[in-house]
């Protein structure tokens, strides 16, 4: 997938933290993704998957100040992410706990690996098939956690019957939550790289998933003329 690498252009809403009634206060990754597809100014578009969306916003609010602009580069590549296919809230869930699980707390490395196994049969009882390959991934994230690899295949086993119950939007966002503010909250030094490439790797499943939106390519963000500035204030 083509990343947007470079600087921003400059008079743009700045990114930040949070829900924005308008582009003079700022926008979120997701209220800047309304306003390149088209839609009325809002944090929760119809141009990207629920699920995704919430990953991005997430990703949004937990980045520093000072990283959280590179991010923009991104937004260009989840506009036409939608869709009814349930493998999206998998693959996307799966990817945020094979990130974490190395990195976040004891407290919730347990969570996060039955994430992975949840995800991970999900996945293999899909009759789609699954258009990315998980295992590499799966085992990168458990050979740095074995000792929980092992409780959480203890547990599964013992509890069989609830681990084949749906797997919903809901789900994947606890999976999502856990994983972005334990990553955000990890003694670690390079957190907001971390997040960044989160994101970007979920965009890459969705986009295996999904495919590639159809239409013309979506530009580069670019600054609000005053016209379209005054109708998102009015929202």
């Amino acid at each position: 997938m083509k990343r947007y690498e470079g600087t921003a252009p400059e008079l743009l809403p700045v990114l930040s933290r949070g829900k924005h009634k308008s582009p003079r206060s700022g926008a979120c990754f997701m209220e800047f993704a309304s306003h390149l597809s088209g839609e009325a100014w809002s944090d929760h578009p119809a141009c990207t998957h629920p699920v995704l969306a919430s990953l991005a916003r997430m990703v949004n609010d937990c980045t520093s100040d000072d990283a959280r602009s590179r991010l923009m580069m991104l937004i260009p590549s989840v506009i036409g992410l939608r869709g009814d296919d349930q493998r999206v809230r998998l693959v996307v869930a799966l990817r945020a706990a094979t990130a974490g699980l190395p990195v976040v707390s004891a407290d919730h490395q347990r969570a996060l690996a039955v994430g992975i196994l949840n995800c991970q049969r999900h996945l293999a009882r899909s009759s789609e098939g699954t258009p990315v390959d998980v295992s590499e991934q799966v085992r990168a994230a458990f050979d740095k956690a074995p000792q929980t690899e092992r409780w959480a295949r203890e547990f599964m086993g013992s509890v069989g019957s609830w681990s084949r119950t749906r797997f919903t939007d809901r789900t994947a966002e606890s999976i999502i939550r856990i994983t972005v503010q334990g990553i955000a909250e990890a003694c670690i030094p390079d957190t907001d790289e971390r997040l960044y490439d989160l994101l970007a790797q979920a965009i890459d499943d969705c986009t295996a998933v999904l495919g590639k939106p159809a239409g013309e390519p979506v530009p580069t963000p670019q600054p609000l003329t005053s016209t379209q500035a005054r109708r998102a204030m009015r929202v």
